[in-house]
């Protein structure tokens, strides 16, 4: 299965000010289209730790969506950082500038300078679309850089998801299981064996005074996923 990582940029989600929903979002959209959301990483507004991040990621993984830092103030980094990864150089793009320009003569406020830095784009990078506030995010070799506003996000996402190429969407089904997680661990051990392909996970509950977990498992082959349920409903008695 195709896989992906995620990159979310910003001091204020390692502060605790805004709370991240992109990350929830892609993997949803991923899971639909048989993409693998296999990593997230979550960096501060600098240079060094965002073109790190970025390196390994593009590196380890076949797609890489990055999230945030491409608005008009200082602390938007995130375009000069992608440059700074590939090794090449940025500037204000004559595309990119067109499309501001037209969406603020609508709204009838300037372009100016601070706004004009959403227009600036590595070298060779192509525009993603972004249909809610007009500045692009742009898409560099296996990186696509995104807005960190998570309507403005979901709209690129949109764009983005269907030049992708994905693999089987990823089939899910759960049981509630009303036993400690120490009780059915090693028969779950045991159906993990049973089932290599699948990934089979345990999310333990406490309600109304009942002890218990959800058993969740996941796969792309609905003949497996399907066998595994009965084999888990056998288990447990249910």
């Amino acid at each position: 299965m195709p896989n992906a990582a995620m990159l979310v940029i910003g001091d204020e989600i390692l502060s605790g000010r805004t709370r991240d929903a992109n990350t929830h979002y892609l993997a949803g959209e991923l899971t639909k289209i048989g993409i693998a959301l296999r990593e997230v990483r979550v960096v501060p507004d600098e240079e060094e730790a965002i073109v790190a991040a970025l390196n390994a990621l593009r590196a380890a993984h076949d797609t890489v969506f990055t999230s945030g830092g491409i608005g008009p103030t200082h602390d938007d980094i995130t375009a000069d950082c992608v440059a700074a990864a590939f090794g090449v150089p940025i500037d204000v793009r004559d595309d990119a500038r067109a499309l501001l320009q037209t969406h603020y003569d609508r709204s009838g406020t300037e372009l100016n300078a601070a706004r004009l830095r959403m227009a600036r784009i590595p070298e060779g990078a192509a525009l993603i679309e972004n249909p809610v506030s007009a500045a692009p995010g742009f898409a560099l070799g296996n990186v696509y850089v995104l807005a960190g506003v998570p309507a403005v996000f979901q709209a690129m996402v949109a764009t983005v998801l269907p030049t992708l190429t994905g693999g089987p969407p990823l089939l899910s089904q759960s049981l509630r299981i009303e036993r400690g997680e120490g009780d059915i661990a090693g028969p779950l051990g045991e159906l993990a064996t049973e089932f290599p392909e699948l990934s089979i996970g345990s999310y333990p509950f406490q309600q109304d005074g009942v002890y218990g977990a959800h058993v969740v498992v996941r796969g792309t082959n609905k003949a497996q996923v399907d066998g595994a349920m009965v084999r888990l409903a056998r288990l447990f008695g249910t």
